[in-house]
């Protein structure tokens, strides 16, 4: 590696990090927004230096199942606070539900939610179409939208045109293609992190399916990346 590679823009040293390996004490090195580097990083320079002794670094969290309530319920929570909670916590990436007023049915209704964050959210983000009798026959489509986690369809309890209590909708959902889990009496949604296939990624529920916080100026704004991480104090330090 070259003496320029060696250059980040933030580095975390001393940390005890969560890795596939298990627990590590490495230094981590971030660039343009992406992990560049992890291991003994001594030898590193950096614009910015975090000294991480003391505190685990965990991978940022996608929360595949949120409830914020805007539109139409704003006075109990909104896009902005609820993304700003749950970046405090972790989470750098949400999907949230269509349970909202007016339900998210339709690409207007999805784009209108996208409009408000594109300048409100401090993380990732992507919105559930909600299912139903109303839209059954336009969800292949709906679910391939930019900015759509995925299909959710309320089989056993919901309310207004989000209660799918005809068979229909699901019959509706395999001939687009989409494997049905359903069961009578529980949820249905797409699996929002592995594909149809089984690849992570890929297929129609999609982490790809993430917006990001475009040029939103945010105090924290490493922690919009779901590839960055979040750094938590050790139990032991409480």
């Amino acid at each position: 590696m070259t003496a320029p590679e060696r250059r980040a823009d933030l580095l975390i040293q001393g940390g005890t990090a969560m890795t596939p390996n298990g627990r590590e004490g490495i230094d981590i090195a971030c660039r343009d927004g992406k992990i560049v580097g992890l291991g003994d990083l001594r030898a590193w320079t950096a614009a910015e230096t975090f000294d991480a002794r003391g505190l685990h670094i965990l991978p940022g969290v996608i929360d595949s199942q949120v409830h914020f309530r805007e539109p139409g319920l704003t006075h109990k929570e909104d896009i902005e606070s609820g993304t700003r909670g749950a970046v405090l916590g972790g989470v750098t990436g949400v999907f949230e539900m269509p349970n909202t007023n007016p339900l998210t049915l339709t690409a207007a209704d999805l784009n209108a939610k996208l409009a408000s964050a594109a300048h409100s959210a401090w993380c990732e983000h992507a919105f559930y179409i909600g299912g139903s009798a109303v839209n059954a026959e336009h969800l292949a489509e709906l679910e391939n939208l930019p900015g759509c986690s995925g299909v959710k369809v309320f089989m056993g309890s919901s309310f207004g045109d989000l209660l799918a209590d005809d068979d229909g909708v699901v019959v509706e959902r395999r001939a687009g293609g989409v494997e049905d889990r359903a069961r009578r009496g529980q949820d249905l949604r797409t699996d929002a992190v592995a594909g149809g296939d089984g690849d992570r990624g890929e297929g129609r529920g999609r982490t790809a399916g993430l917006i990001g916080t475009g040029g939103v100026d945010r105090s924290h704004g490493r922690l919009m990346n779901p590839e960055l991480l979040f750094v938590n104090f050790d139990s032991q330090n409480r």
